[in-house]
């Protein structure tokens, strides 16, 4: 008797769902190549899922953190589920409703990256967890199932895998992670080459030697058209970036205020040691500096022409 019969139908709505996805390739194209500018600038991606959906979060921040394919530098990518003692303590004072929403809080900066998947795209701590996100200035993409849900619906962008079951959506939600990494990579390969997808020039020298177009690498020199990568240096249009000295001889701020320790944060109101809040509020010792804004370039790193 035959008994491999009774696994064959999984085996077809893998492969029938899998033709439709196909269409999703310029999708993960585009997040693989926005992620690799944001984080090559200091940006942060999280990631969060519940039961088999937190498994494939982790697996996408391992491969970020370690590598995919070819060595190249370690990016900060995070899975939020991964710290049970947080995860536990935050389920137990605070509701499991904010056990994602709580950590996005705590390590989320505007410009990161929350990337959320889910089977049903009806997760309470999801959903909240993308509240608190975009409360933070940070964009949300989702991997869900199928459209419409509450996740696709409150995401910036989502991925949703036309499948009737919880299992395929979750295997096409890896080959999803596979191909973002891999869209990832190429950027990051480009990037250290100082060259972008059009040909252009992403990157400048190291030890503040220019790249080509006259863009110089990092420490503090000039980046992207004349404006400065880290270390206090004009970032926008002559403004300075995190980590300027306050005082005297201190570079101007945004709109002419005084820059990072001791000045002012959004809104007008102060940031802890100086470092801008969010709408008002302080964030402590922000995690933002040295980092471009996002969007920018990918700044090559030491050793890379």
């Amino acid at each position: 008797m035959n008994t491999g019969l009774h696994a064959t139908p999984h085996c077809d709505d893998l492969a029938k769902a899998l033709e439709a996805f196909r269409e999703h390739g310029p999708l993960l194209e585009r997040w693989g190549a926005e992620l690799a500018r944001r984080l090559g600038a200091g940006a942060r991606l999280l990631a969060a899922g519940n039961g088999g959906s937190a498994a494939q979060a982790q697996h996408l921040t391992a491969e970020l953190v370690g590598r995919y394919r070819d060595d190249r530098p370690p990016f900060s990518a995070v899975a939020l589920h991964a710290d049970t003692s947080a995860t536990t303590a935050i389920a137990n004072d605070y509701g499991v409703q904010e056990l994602f929403a709580r950590q996005t809080a705590a390590h989320g900066r505007p410009g990161d990256v929350l990337l959320l998947l889910s089977t049903s795209g009806a997760s309470a701590n999801l959903l909240t967890a993308a509240e608190r996100a975009h409360g933070l200035g940070m964009t949300v993409w989702a991997l869900t199932g199928r459209p419409p849900n509450p996740l696709h619906l409150g995401a910036d962008e989502a991925l949703c895998v036309d499948a009737p079951g919880a299992a395929t959506v979750q295997e096409l939600h890896l080959v999803a992670v596979h191909m973002l990494c891999e869209s990832f990579d190429r950027a990051v390969e480009r990037g250290a080459a100082g060259q972008g997808a059009d040909g252009t020039v992403v990157g400048g020298g190291d030890d503040g030697e220019a790249g080509a177009g006259g863009r110089a690498g990092v420490g503090g020199r000039p980046g992207v058209d004349g404006r400065a990568c880290v270390a206090g240096e004009p970032v926008v249009d002559g403004q300075p970036g995190a980590g300027a000295r306050s005082g005297a001889d201190a570079p101007p701020g945004v709109d002419g205020q005084p820059g990072a320790v001791s000045g002012p944060g959004a809104d007008g109101q102060p940031g802890v040691v100086g470092r801008p809040g969010v709408d008002g509020r302080p964030v402590g010792r922000a995690r933002s500096v040295g980092r471009t804004a996002p969007g920018a370039p990918i700044a090559p790193r030491k050793g890379q022409a």
